[in-house]
């Protein structure tokens, strides 16, 4: 019980630690605030323009979940594709890879072209950097399963699709969950890339001209709203994980 507690409180007592040390350098060489602001500054600026911050946060969070439910769609009937045959997997993998390595970055001006400033290089940008993880989670997945139990279900007279939804799905999921947490965190930076350089609003747009003004403050303040909206969709994926496919987490310490 003892150890459960240590590892629940642990981030957050190395997050008051990084603070405070964070303080104390800024304190202690009169760090000037347009070139590194402390922590209590960036939370004055935090209270202080509350206002603009919700509504670019909000902006920015639905622009994500946007680009992220048509990265979960994708991805998986993508995944689900690749990792059902052999031959899929040889042909759309490595193109997969080579879009991947592709700067996200280099798109934008694209996206600019094709839908102009606005919500639409965002929601395309966030799904870009994000569908990979999961086309390959799932495709991992399914393409792990065992070619013994395989064999064994196709002389019980089960088809391959029979192997596939039955059997390879459930095994995919913890793989699919794991890729939702990577991808989520990939969508925010997408979505704020865009923002940076096609947006009209959000939390990027916002950094981007509190960033022309020097008003540091303001743009870290951005980039923690950024940080705490990534990790509670990170926590949220962990406790569905934890609570949809612990049979796979008990499995793996059970071995």
């Amino acid at each position: 019980m003892n150890n459960k507690r240590l590892e629940r409180w642990a981030p957050w007592v190395l997050l008051v630690l990084v603070l405070a040390l964070w303080q104390a350098v800024c304190s202690a060489f009169a760090i000037p605030e347009f070139i590194f602001p402390a922590p209590w500054v960036i939370g004055q600026a935090m209270v202080e323009f509350a206002g603009p911050i919700g509504e670019a946060a909000w902006k920015t969070f639905w622009v994500t979940l946007c680009g992220f439910g048509i990265s979960i769609l994708v991805g998986v009937l993508l995944g689900f594709l690749v990792g059902s045959s052999r031959l899929a997997y040889a042909a759309v993998y490595p193109l997969l890879v080579a879009f991947n390595a592709v700067p996200k970055a280099a798109i934008v001006p694209i996206l600019i072209v094709w839908f102009g400033i606005g919500v639409g290089p965002g929601i395309l940008t966030a799904f870009l950097i994000s569908f990979f993880p999961i086309t390959v989670n799932m495709a991992t997945g399914l393409a792990t399963l065992e070619p013994e139990l395989e064999d064994v279900l196709r002389v019980l007279g089960a088809k391959r699709w029979d192997v596939l939804v039955k059997v390879g799905l459930p095994r995919s999921m913890p793989y699919f969950f794991a890729s939702l947490k990577v991808a989520i965190t990939l969508a925010f930076v997408g979505t704020v890339l865009a923002e940076m350089t096609a947006g009209d609003s959000g939390i990027g747009y916002l950094m981007q001209s509190a960033g022309s003004q020097q008003r540091l403050a303001l743009a870290f303040a951005g980039l923690v709203v950024i940080g705490a909206m990534a990790m509670a969709m990170y926590e949220l994926f962990s406790y569905i994980e934890k609570h949809t496919t612990g049979w796979a987490h008990r499995g793996s310490q059970g071995g």
